[in-house]
């Protein structure tokens, strides 16, 4: 029987650890890490501001460091494990950003977008394959979306090239039933491998990678001790060990995992996220979980509850990159106690 890892973990801790970190993640915490996650075997480690290749600015939040800082240092120690980023289009620009990564010896780029808005992906996607990059197509807040649509969002961005497709619970509202269903179209569909991006706000990180796994997803994402945007990633050190136990190959030895969760521990020590009472309404609502900082701040500053802005914001649909609208929902909630 074959060696060969059946299945790719993608660790995006020095990624989407950086909502929980309020982007703020130091030189040596960045170098650190990318050397525990190297010594693991992580097939590639995800780098940057939460959400993505330039993206710091004061509407998201502000990078400590910039982005050929974060890369150049995450670099430095990868021998094996591959250096990958995330890519949202409006944020990231190909002249700018992704010829920065280029030359800075990225060797994924993964190109997000809102689930059913993959045509804004075209220009990146068609641009990387054209200069022979590796690039994946990730569908966010991909909950908000039916099988078939995502299916029909999947196959444009196979056709723009992309050589894998991720979708992302961005929110970690799915239910197991729902990644049976909405990985297996994908798997059954598409020729190129599957993934799935989990959160923990439901508590559920866990089951549903494990049901993608079961459903034909070839790659999964995840966090060492979940450290991520809201409640929080799978926990890769988790992921590790149940994915042993099942005795499905990825290429990640455990015990260094482990010492790299350890690690993370030590580095972001109270920032690690925890399922709380907004966190699992935050889920509930369907609200992308790096909303969860700003909502706690507005809610604190208009004196109302967290919980209720989230399931405002849940009614109105709303998506990253809407962030104001948390000021408005909080305030119309005020002047409402204010009349009762």
């Amino acid at each position: 029987m074959s060696d060969a890892p059946s299945l790719t973990l993608c660790d995006a801790t020095l990624r989407d650890g950086s909502h929980a970190y309020q982007h703020q993640i130091t030189a040596e915490q960045i170098q650190a890490y990318a050397s525990a996650a190297e010594a693991a075997g992580v097939a590639y480690l995800e780098v940057g501001h939460g959400n993505g290749l330039g993206a710091s600015s004061l509407q998201v939040g502000e990078s400590l460091l910039t982005d050929e800082e974060m890369l150049t240092l995450a670099k430095e120690p990868l021998k094996h494990t591959k250096l990958s980023v995330h890519i949202i289009p409006g944020f990231a620009t190909i002249q700018r950003d992704i010829q920065l990564a280029m030359d800075l010896g990225v060797e994924l780029f993964r190109i997000g977008c809102h689930c059913t808005e993959a045509d804004v992906c075209e220009r990146h996607i068609s641009f990387l394959r054209q200069q022979s990059e590796e690039v994946w197509g990730v569908l966010m807040m991909s909950h908000m979306a039916s099988a078939a649509v995502l299916l029909e969002e999947a196959k444009k961005m196979q056709s723009y090239g992309a050589q894998g497709i991720v979708l992302m619970d961005s929110a970690g509202a799915y239910l197991p039933e729902e990644v049976k269903q909405k990985v297996g179209l994908l798997v059954e569909n598409l020729e190129v491998a599957v993934g799935f991006h989990a959160h923990q706000n439901l508590g559920l990180a866990i089951a549903n990678s494990l049901v993608a796994v079961e459903a034909g997803a070839r790659i999964l994402d995840g966090t060492a001790k979940g450290f991520g945007a809201g409640a929080g990633n799978a926990p890769l050190e988790l992921l590790v060990a149940v994915l042993q136990q099942k005795q499905i190959l990825t290429g990640v030895d455990l015990y260094a995992m482990l010492d790299a969760a350890n690690l993370v521990e030590r580095l972001f020590g109270s920032a690690l996220p925890t399922m709380s009472d907004v966190s699992i309404v935050s889920g509930l609502a369907g609200v992308f979980s790096g909303f969860a900082k700003p909502v706690k701040r507005v809610a604190e500053q208009f004196q109302v509850d967290p919980r209720d802005i989230f399931v405002e914001l849940g009614k109105r649909r709303v998506v990253g990159g809407q962030e104001d609208l948390i000021v408005e929902v909080a305030s119309a909630l005020a002047a409402g106690k204010e009349t009762i």
